[in-house]
């Protein structure tokens, strides 16, 4: 790191801490040639994650409209705002290990994955929009389906009533 002060080629860490809320690393610093003291911030850079749409378009991954889908989707049901941030963040970091591209259609599932469990009405409605129902046979259809894979399994003894 050369010295801002006397542009002298190496500087000598004085103190390491964390800063940021421990999204960066704070380090004072001291020239050996001038003395002079300064303070420098190293912070992760993250590559961009890309959304591919439908349409072919690109744009940046926002957490905030994830977000924003479902809070519109889990309105009036008894689930927090923390929750679904969490469960946004859970989804922003899934789709990070797949790479620096992602189909928004790979986002949605991942949504529709997690809030499932969390709560069936919110997952309807988010499916809602997300399958593009236009019918009330859709959601009849996503209804079994939900039902299918919530219904307890039975043992191979047991019989049939």
């Amino acid at each position: 790191m050369r010295c801002p002060s006397c542009d002298h080629d190496d500087t000598r860490v004085i103190d390491s801490r964390a800063a940021d809320e421990g999204a960066a690393i704070r380090r004072r610093r001291e020239c050996p040639g001038c003395r002079h003291r300064f303070t420098t911030y190293e912070r992760i850079d993250e590559v961009p994650l890309v959304v591919v749409k439908r349409s072919g378009e690109r744009q940046l991954f926002d957490r905030a409209k994830v977000v924003a889908g479902l809070v519109a989707a889990a309105k009036g049901r008894p689930v927090t705002g923390e929750r679904l941030e969490r469960l946004a963040a859970e989804v922003e970091d899934q789709v990070r290990l797949e790479g620096t591209e992602v189909a928004s259609a790979r986002i949605g599932l991942a949504v529709l994955e997690r809030l499932r469990p969390l709560d069936e009405v919110a997952y309807l409605r988010f499916a809602s929009v997300y399958k593009g129902f236009d019918a009330a046979a859709d959601f009849q259809r996503e209804l079994a389906l939900l039902a299918k894979q919530t219904a307890p399994k039975r043992s191979a003894g047991q019989a049939r009533t």
